[in-house]
């Protein structure tokens, strides 16, 4: 049974409305009952523990800001943000797949598709019947998507498509992917691959370190026939991808602060009830420091995070200042997770606590939908107005 306490020094849930408080009791129940018990082993057999799908449609997890029109829950993205973070104190991993179906699958056929291809798949993706992956990142495009090699050429009615994408996270049991090719002008479009078209395959990647519990893949296209009316009709270009991303980061910066409470929360029970030298090692000046500034890096995170969802329900939160809270948060995350390690000693590294699968995990979390130093210069290039990328 988990005993976890949610820290909140600064008593932000003051500032969050009654239902807030309640999709996230309701969320954090799921998890403690449903994920926990599980979790450590998927990870330590590198499995996916796709049972966990069914509940997760069943909470709202996918596309909680869908309008309910298409399938959706029609919440605000506080609400989204609390569900990330409430699915990431349990595993990274799993939040990841939550992720990419709202914010990289069900948001661009939302925000480009056609009413039919809304119509079509959004409800379906809400409840769980389909499953979906992005592809964007490929073996030799990944801070620099716009070089990618993917392509299609016109035939008809039709387009034949050729290339690959690797790193795909949900790849390997994905229904549909959102995949980004260049066109015979090399103009970038988004296109909806059905599983089953021939000529397209979703190799799974393992040997992984991190993110065990959850299922990556490649997409490879080798002349894969697709009709025209699967393109995503109103968009072109980097705008489409990148949009998604900020969508998706969006939710990282809430998730990663989720994996450092549960972190901090750990490494602070552990320090009350072990004894050293005659009593509890949370009375030594060295582990007070550490959960002193573990404590003020969440209570930040927590601010920077709180804000951002008012800016974005109110349509005003800009690409950068995403960026600046999924570097920071992701940031403060690995260095809480880190200095929990130490202070539960060697059982740190035990599957018996969470802190060293939170670790693994946001060794990917800091690098995946951008780069920590990748944040660093869209922060920069926003505050001097010179991008340093060229």
């Amino acid at each position: 049974m988990s005993t976890y306490q949610s820290p909140d020094y600064y008593l932000l849930d003051e500032l969050i409305s009654e239902e807030h408080k309640l999709i996230r009791s309701t969320v954090r129940t799921w998890v403690n009952k449903e994920l926990l018990p599980i979790i450590e082993k998927h990870a330590q057999e590198a499995s996916f523990p796709s049972r966990l799908l069914k509940g997760m449609a069943q909470l709202g997890l996918f596309g909680p800001t869908v309008p309910e029109t298409y399938g959706g829950s029609g919440l605000d993205y506080l609400a989204y943000g609390i569900m990330m973070q409430e699915l990431e104190r349990g595993d990274s991993g799993i939040r990841s797949t939550a992720s990419v179906q709202g914010s990289l699958v069900m948001y661009p056929i939302l925000a480009f598709g056609s009413e039919e291809q809304k119509r079509r798949y959004l409800p379906k993706l809400a409840s769980g019947e389909l499953m979906g992956c992005f592809g964007l990142t490929e073996p030799d495009h990944g801070s620099n998507p716009s070089d990618m090699l993917c392509s299609y050429e016109e035939d008809g009615d039709e387009i034949i498509l050729n290339g690959s994408k690797m790193w795909i996270s949900n790849a390997p049991f994905a229904d549909i992917a959102i995949v980004w090719a260049k066109n015979p002008e090399g103009v970038v479009h988004g296109i909806i691959v059905e599983r089953g078209a021939e000529g397209f395959s979703t190799p799974e990647t393992h040997n992984k370190w991190s993110l065990r519990a959850s299922a990556t893949g490649e997409l490879v296209f080798d002349n894969v026939k697709i009709s025209k009316d699967q393109i995503l009709p109103n968009v072109k270009g980097m705008k489409g991808p990148l949009s998604c991303l900020n969508q998706a980061r969006y939710g990282i910066a809430w998730g990663a602060l989720g994996a450092a409470m549960d972190c901090y929360d750990t490494a602070l029970k552990y320090s009350k009830e072990r004894i050293q030298f005659g009593k509890p090692i949370a009375g030594f000046q060295l582990q007070q420091k550490k959960l002193a500034e573990m404590i003020t890096e969440i209570t930040k995170g927590q601010l920077l995070v709180w804000r951002l969802a008012q800016l974005k329900n109110e349509n005003r939160a800009t690409p950068a200042q995403i960026s600046m809270a999924k570097r920071n948060n992701v940031e403060l995350a690995l260095k809480v997770a880190r200095e929990a390690r130490q202070i539960l000693g060697g059982m740190g590294i035990t599957g018996e606590y969470s802190i060293m699968r939170h670790m693994m995990n946001l060794e990917s979390v800091i690098t995946y939908e951008g780069t920590h130093d990748i944040h660093l210069l869209i922060t920069g290039s926003d505050i001097t107005g010179i991008n340093a990328f060229s």
